[in-house]
């Protein structure tokens, strides 16, 4: 990018916009002169996101616009050169089109699963996955299938969606917050802008990353885990929560899918998935409308998130069609180990783990009394 000398006459305006430089999508000013971008900085009137804060990433989306090694024109592999010399040389966009045409007729023609499509960090996900299928091959990808497409997907299915989309963690009603492999540069500055207020008035903030930077270096505590081991960690958490009954029945029933009803017959193609009401429309791919509950009031399977009924957690049961069925929840409690107090409470728990401590001191004679 060349400039001119100065003049008195030069024209500075300035527009608000999204930075594109992380999934944040920070709220962001963009200042030019002479309608050259000069300089980037946060948008103080952004209502939801970044309120002015602008972390250098997006400081240097300026180079997205001027960089020398930005792609301007097509390129092509040179003639002799191999693959991974990185030996290009610019070509017209006639040539690289006709180049692409003439291949994508081939594979097509011959086996359209040949051909293999991935995009960066774009907006047009949607889109380049309808012409990979209307082409015919399942080889599509773009960043978020390598980066946080899954965190997002399990978040959606879980809670209901995930940061980006529906803000962060709320942090404003929280007094322990954990922050589990989170990188730095996604809600960077929404997030740092919330702990900063957390920490201020005094909630504790844990850390569980391999590697302390970033977020995990002004935690009040950092679980430094292996790489490969968050499975075991969150395994080992959940037995403990369902173990000692330290979780929200009501919550788990109503905002999760714990309640719904598995497939417990091992003959069925559908051994394992959600029963579904072949009589209801599934609705919200994101939220099927025809998956059951175990009405512990009725004593039947009933539609998800009917009135009044009361969705059991635990237990087998067994559908007037012959099919036996669980609650998801319950094949969760298997899997972790954890113990099944069915109807106690809290406070019957508690009176019931110290009945058996004091049970095996009476059987063990070489324990100490207290």
């Amino acid at each position: 990018m060349e400039h001119g000398a100065r003049t008195q006459n030069e024209k500075l305006d300035i527009k608000t916009t999204t930075c594109y430089m992380c999934a944040c999508r920070c709220g962001i000013r963009v200042h030019l002169r002479d309608g050259e971008v000069r300089y980037i900085d946060g948008n103080p009137n952004h209502p939801l996101n970044n309120q002015g804060v602008i972390c250098a990433k997006g400081a240097s989306g300026i180079m997205k616009q001027y960089s020398p090694a930005r792609l301007t024109q097509p390129l092509m592999r040179k003639k002799d050169a191999l693959r991974g010399e990185a030996q290009f040389e610019p070509v017209s966009w006639d040539v690289a089109l006709d180049t692409l045409e003439k291949r994508l007729a081939h594979l097509r023609a011959t086996d359209p699963k040949k051909f293999a499509l991935f995009t960066g960090r774009d907006q047009m996900q949607a889109l380049t996955g309808l012409f990979a299928k209307n082409f015919g091959t399942p080889n599509y990808a773009a960043h978020g299938g390598f980066c946080s497409a899954n965190m997002a997907a399990g978040m959606i299915y879980t809670i209901g969606g995930s940061f980006w989309e529906f803000g962060g963690p709320d942090l404003d009603q929280a007094k322990l917050f954990f922050m589990i492999g989170t990188a730095e540069d996604h809600h960077s500055n929404p997030l740092k802008i919330a702990i900063s207020k957390f920490k201020r008035v005094g909630g504790r903030f844990i850390a569980i990353n391999p590697v302390r930077t970033g977020y995990a270096a002004i935690a009040d505590e950092w679980v430094p885990i292996r790489p490969g081991t968050d499975g075991a960690l969150f395994m080992a958490l959940i037995h403990e929560l369902v173990a000692a009954d330290a979780w929200d029945h009501e919550f788990v029933a109503r905002y999760t899918n714990a309640a719904e009803l598995l497939d417990m017959n091992e003959a069925s193609d559908t051994f394992g998935l959600f029963v579904r009401n072949g009589d209801a429309p599934e609705g919200n791919a994101l939220f099927p409308q025809n998956h059951l509950w175990w009405d512990t009031k009725t004593n039947r399977a009933v539609a998800h998130h009917t009135d009044d009924a009361e969705p059991a957690l635990d237990g087998r049961y067994t559908l007037e069609d012959g099919t036996p069925v669980a609650p998801s929840f319950a094949l969760l409690r298997e899997q972790v180990g954890g113990n099944v107090h069915g109807a106690m409470g809290r406070g019957d728990h508690r009176d019931s783990r110290r009945d058996d401590q004091a049970s095996r001191r009476r059987n063990d004679p070489g324990e100490p009394r207290s």
